[in-house]
């Protein structure tokens, strides 16, 4: 039977100090719902004797979340602990966490106490706020800088004094994986009544640390993770709570270890915290960002299509992503294309999809992304069936405030050869369908023009529209690339290519 590990999350406490994070009542209210929702053992609803605003916070969580714990944060003095316990009043399961620093950094600059102090002032907070709840946690800040000889005299001194959680804090995100452990286990070896409480640790990322920490923690014998939603927290943040879950549920060989997270809701959470507090995640955050899930590189998306398992460890919806996200680009091949198209619910020959995949490298070349707008806009180009009688190989423009607009361009014809034209026009899409004409020796009147993004961003693929009129006869030509120009010219070809597949005279060029 594999170990349950309790999750305590500390989003709304620790989390909430990140530089840049605020929240009101109700959006930690509203958090705090979510993350009984995630199914977390205990939420660390805020420290209420830091200011009204939080005092009213743990206290509305502690009345409204039902089915966790409820947890308030005191330092180890009498009105900390008094307003903990008044905010928690109406929580289902009060949880006082007291901390006080025991390094020897702190102690000297900050505290200004002895360790015979320092030992008095915990046990002695213990025990006031045994008064008022059971579930008394108690924190050694600064636990991985403190001398182990003295911190197992502390640890040993609050566990008498009524303590049910020893948390091992890394308030400074000093430790390294071999020495956090060390120290756990060292912890268990020689505290006589370890067995009475239960060994919690709190990473900070200061050196990208936090997650690593915290997971060798558990393998040396910790049984609660103190972390929050995105990693976010104090400076470079806490260990992230996904990656914490998703690591002891994809290595429970390694961990034998589990939690009762709903895995589930893990993306729901994090996009919530991440709108609230305005803390973006990073694209490629594991777990929760969007590129975790998501295969560019052509090899990887021909073996993703296979078999999944030969890039994916976890499955996306196991963790409330829809599915694999493939990235279509420049580095795509035809398998992940293809595979795009039959999603999309096209079916091409094998020569539509062929011309297809051609016109997908060239636009790839020039966006970082090909969206399923591009590909049906592309789609509904190849599945035109219009000869490529003219073929365009290349334009010039010139335009610009006081000068005249100009455009030049090179069409390839049906025997090989090519023909170029060059001609002046009202603006440089006048110019540009006048070279064409010149070339193709088709008159075509332009009486309709219009262009649309199909896709959003700078990058975005333009669709052209035109009409023209060819000896009376109304004929519509349309394409698509990122090239304003390059599309204009391409849909008027379009409709160029039409009207001479309908006249053989017109399929020679002059």
């Amino acid at each position: 039977m594999a170990n349950n590990i309790i999750i305590f999350d500390t989003t709304l406490r620790d989390g909430e100090q990140s530089p840049g994070a605020s929240l009101d009542i109700n959006e930690k209210v509203q958090i705090a719902r979510q993350l009984a929702l995630l199914q977390v053992n205990v939420i660390e609803a805020g420290f209420p004797v830091s200011s009204q605003g939080d005092f009213e916070s743990v206290k509305r969580i502690a009345q409204d979340v039902r089915g966790v714990s409820v947890a308030g944060l005191a330092r180890a003095v009498e009105k900390d602990i008094d307003s903990a316990a008044r905010a928690l009043e109406k929580a289902e399961k009060p949880r006082i966490h007291i901390f006080l620093a025991t390094s020897e950094i702190h102690r000297k600059y900050k505290l200004l106490k002895a360790k015979e102090e320092i030992i008095h002032l915990a046990v002695k907070a213990v025990k006031y706020a045994r008064k008022y709840v059971d579930d008394i946690e108690f924190s050694p800040e600064d636990a991985s800088r403190t001398e182990l000889d003295f911190l197992v005299q502390v640890v040993e001194a609050v566990i008498d004094a009524g303590a049910k959680t020893v948390n091992i804090p890394d308030t400074v995100g000093y430790a390294v994986p071999d020495h956090y452990a060390s120290l756990i286990r060292g912890l268990k070896e020689h505290v006589k009544n370890i067995h009475k409480a239960i060994i919690s640790v709190h990473c900070h990322n200061d050196l990208g640390l936090a997650v690593a920490n915290s997971l060798a923690a558990v393998k040396a014998g910790a049984q609660q993770v103190e972390c929050t939603i995105n990693g976010i927290g104090e400076r470079a943040g806490n260990a992230a709570l996904e990656e914490i879950v998703m690591a002891l549920k994809t290595r429970q060989d390694f961990y034998h270890c589990s939690t009762r997270i709903v895995t589930k809701e893990l993306i729901a959470t994090s996009k919530l915290v991440s709108t609230l507090t305005g803390l973006r995640v990073q694209r490629n955050k594991a777990i929760v960002g969007e590129n975790a899930f998501a295969h560019q590189s052509g090899v990887h998306q021909d073996g993703v299509l296979k078999e999944r398992t030969t890039y994916e460890i976890i499955k996306p919806e196991d963790v409330g992503h829809l599915k694999t996200r493939l990235v279509l680009g420049k580095l795509s091949g035809r398998h992940a294309l293809k595979e795009r198209i039959k999603e999309l619910g096209y079916e091409l020959s094998e020569e539509e999809f062929e011309r297809a995949f051609k016109e997908f490298k060239h636009i790839a070349d020039k966006k970082k992304e090909v969206f399923d707008e591009d590909i049906e806009a592309i789609i509904g180009i190849e599945k035109m069936e219009v000869p490529a009688i003219f073929q365009l190989e290349g334009l010039s423009i010139s335009c610009g405030p006081n000068t005249v607009p100009t455009a030049g361009v090179r069409l390839k014809l049906q025997d090989g050869s090519t023909v170029d034209n060059a001609t002046i026009g009202d603006g440089p899409i006048d110019a540009l369908f006048k070279a064409i004409d010149l070339s193709t020796g088709i008159p075509g009147k332009l009486q309709d023009y219009n262009i649309q993004a199909v896709t959003s961003g700078k990058d975005a693929m333009g669709e052209v529209y035109v009409n023209i009129d060819v000896n009376g006869k109304s004929i519509a030509g349309r394409a698509v690339s990122t090239d304003i120009i390059e599309a204009s010219a391409k849909a008027y070809l379009h409709a160029i290519n039409k009207a001479a597949a309908n006249n053989p005279k017109y399929t020679i060029h002059p």
